[in-house]
């Protein structure tokens, strides 16, 4: 058993820390390759906004040849200064049953975060707010959203052997368009839309899209941004997050909460395209474009992966607006018969109980671990 650490000019090991997942998965049905375009782009440090800003180191164990774990560890400065913090963040962690090869990718990870002067880390947490963070630790016979965490059983002794702690847990949920939503919701979200002079803007193309973009960067961060362990994004960072979603997007399923032609709340939802992904093993080229575009076309599913308001705008009923449009969302196409809520925190419990009020079955945890170093 040996390790390295990533040299990303060395094509032969960014292969093998790309491909490490197809052998870890390979008898999991439920596992949604991720899109390997993007999968390589993190790797790209002049071209992924993330190392415009801040660092990252990736480790690779080898049994002989053979990869058999890697990891990723972060120094995102960013967040730091914002959060006034001294945080590691591990991310993309894959792993046999081999508590060898994960104690090795760790401590190597845990000596790289301790020269960068950090004092704790945190994780599974990627790059971007659109990163799925945590680990599965409850409905593993279900596959993932697109973009969501999938591990086998096994990953939860493997990171709690190397010294971490539950930190958080966060919850995704399955809502059916034959759920019977309360009209009283529908009758409030257009009451307090009336009173407080709100209305909702929809899209009609891709184009209309793009218009949106500075205002989800402006609503992330003055509705998102300023609570505890977030970080404003950047100008670049919202291009190439943007650039991710528009290319899958349903543009009808993205909704802004207008205030004349302030935009004020936000609703993010998208098809899901995993069985696309299952099918072209997360390639575009040199066919695999056209089933993803296929896909996005008749899938059924959505995820609903993003919603806030302004402070100023959530209480007296605020959040009935954007329950509404959820709903909304899933019924009003004749097309979508499903949606997954992705990751709601625990600690949110009002949210979890209206939710499970409505009919939403939480199936689903994910869950983040810390340790001191």
């Amino acid at each position: 058993m040996h390790l390295l650490q990533l040299d990303l000019e060395n094509k032969k090991q960014v292969d093998d820390f790309l491909r490490l997942p197809f052998s870890i998965y390979r008898d999991i049905p439920q596992w949604v390759p991720p899109l390997q375009m993007d999968e390589r782009l993190r790797l790209n440090l002049k071209r992924f906004p993330f190392y415009q800003h801040s660092h990252a180191s990736f480790f690779l164990a080898y049994e002989k040849t053979k990869p058999v774990g890697r990891l990723a560890i972060l120094d995102n400065r960013r967040y730091n200064e914002f959060n006034k913090t001294k945080t590691a963040f591990f991310y993309l962690f894959e792993c046999e049953n081999d508590l060898e090869a994960a104690t090795m990718l760790f401590e190597a990870g845990f000596e790289w975060a301790r020269s960068r002067g950090l004092t704790q880390i945190l994780g599974p947490k990627g790059f971007t707010p659109l990163d799925g963070f945590g680990l599965l630790v409850k409905g593993f016979e279900h596959r993932p959203a697109f973009g969501l965490p999938y591990n086998p059983t096994y990953y939860m002794d493997l990171v709690e052997a190397q010294g971490f702690a539950k930190e958080g847990e966060s919850v995704s949920g399955y809502l059916g368009a034959g759920i019977q939503f309360p009209p009283r919701i529908h009758e409030l979200a257009q009451r307090i839309a009336q009173r407080r002079g709100l209305h909702i803007a929809r899209c009609n193309t891709r184009a209309d899209l793009r218009t949106l973009v500075p205002h989800l960067k402006e609503l992330y961060n003055n509705s998102l941004g300023g609570t505890e362990g977030t970080v404003p994004l950047t100008d670049e960072e919202i291009h190439s997050m943007a650039n991710q979603l528009i290319w899958l997007a349903d543009p009808k399923l993205v909704k802004l909460v207008m205030k004349e032609n302030q935009a004020v709340g936000f609703l993010l939802a998208y098809p899901d395209v995993s069985a696309a992904l299952q099918k072209t093993r997360g390639r575009l080229f040199p066919f695999g474009w056209l089933t993803l575009l296929l896909e996005l076309r008749r899938t059924d599913w959505i995820n609903i992966n993003g919603a806030g308001l302004l402070p100023e705008y959530r209480g007296s009923g605020g959040t009935a607006i954007l329950y509404s449009e959820m709903f909304k969302s899933v019924s009003e196409s004749p097309r979508y018969r499903h949606a997954e809520v992705v990751q709601i925190g625990v600690e949110n419990e009002n949210m979890q109980r209206e939710m499970e009020n409505f009919g939403i079955d939480f199936y689903k945890m994910h869950r983040t671990y810390s340790r001191n170093l």
